[in-house]
């Protein structure tokens, strides 16, 4: 597919999805929006592809979130059909596999939203994070407001929601909004670097525990154990697998497994 808003790149096992409106600071339009929303439906569907990193282009930001020029000159950001993914192509799109957000500026707004909605987030020293929406009359409500206090403790998630203050980037890894801050230069080539780690992982694995983790977050654990038959349920599936096979004869060879996915 040829996109229009972003950049699409394979990088081994890794699929590298930029952001590409540096001039309006990545803010999504319903171009954006809807190439995003593909380019993830692509990357699920191929089976040579383990993991992703969503990136934006340009020195400043991430993503400014929602395209406001574009709303104000009446335009939908949200394109034909681009409601079954959620804002941005993203936030309610549920992806099988790993998904790791390189953020390499501020990402206020939706711009946060997109992150949250990331399996794991890599920050440059430069970025921050923030939910202004309440200054303007608005609320977060691409996920900010749902994802943001699963994420950080309560009483900082409520702060920043209702002052509608950003995050800097040593914030948010002190609350564990992300996982790494590492020097600007080197925010694409950490990520990358996580992503290849996590991809010479099983296939199956990686899309079953990613899974067990999401639907087992709210689930009770002991009565009724609606947790533990998410747990079992993929369980059978990863022990009768060739790939279980393959990682323990890999183990007692002392040599690197060969996946098959199955």
């Amino acid at each position: 597919m040829n996109y229009e808003a972003i950049h699409f790149e394979r990088r081994g096992s890794v699929a590298l999805i930029t952001l590409n409106r540096p001039n309006a600071m990545n803010a999504v339009n319903a171009t954006l929006w809807n190439d995003v929303g593909h380019a993830l439906e692509s990357f699920s569907k191929d089976d040579s592809l383990q993991v992703a990193v969503l990136t934006g282009a340009g020195e400043k930001a991430f993503c400014a979130g929602a395209d406001l020029k574009e709303i104000a000159a009446g335009r939908s950001i949200q394109p034909p059909g681009g409601e079954k993914w959620g804002f941005g192509g993203i936030v309610n799109h549920f992806v099988p596999k790993p998904v790791i957000a390189a953020v390499n500026g501020f990402a206020l707004g939706g711009g946060t939203e997109i992150a949250l909605a990331c399996d794991l987030v890599v920050a440059s020293e430069k970025a921050s994070f923030g939910l202004p929406e309440v200054k303007r009359g608005l609320i977060a409500a691409a996920g900010g407001l749902l994802r943001l206090p699963r994420q950080i403790p309560l009483k900082i998630a409520m702060e920043a929601v209702l002052t509608g203050d950003p995050l800097s980037a040593e914030e948010a890894l002190k609350w564990g909004l992300v996982n790494k801050v590492v020097p600007h230069e080197d925010v694409i080539s950490t990520a990358l670097a996580l992503a290849e780690k996590i991809s010479e992982n099983a296939p199956l694995s990686l899309k079953a525990s990613k899974e067990i983790v999401y639907r087992g977050l709210d689930r009770p654990l002991d009565h009724p154990p609606e947790a533990w038959e998410i747990n079992d349920e993929h369980t059978s599936v990863i022990m009768n697998s060739q790939d279980v096979i393959e990682g323990s004869s890999a183990f007692a060879e002392k040599r690197k497994p060969i996946w098959k996915g199955c």
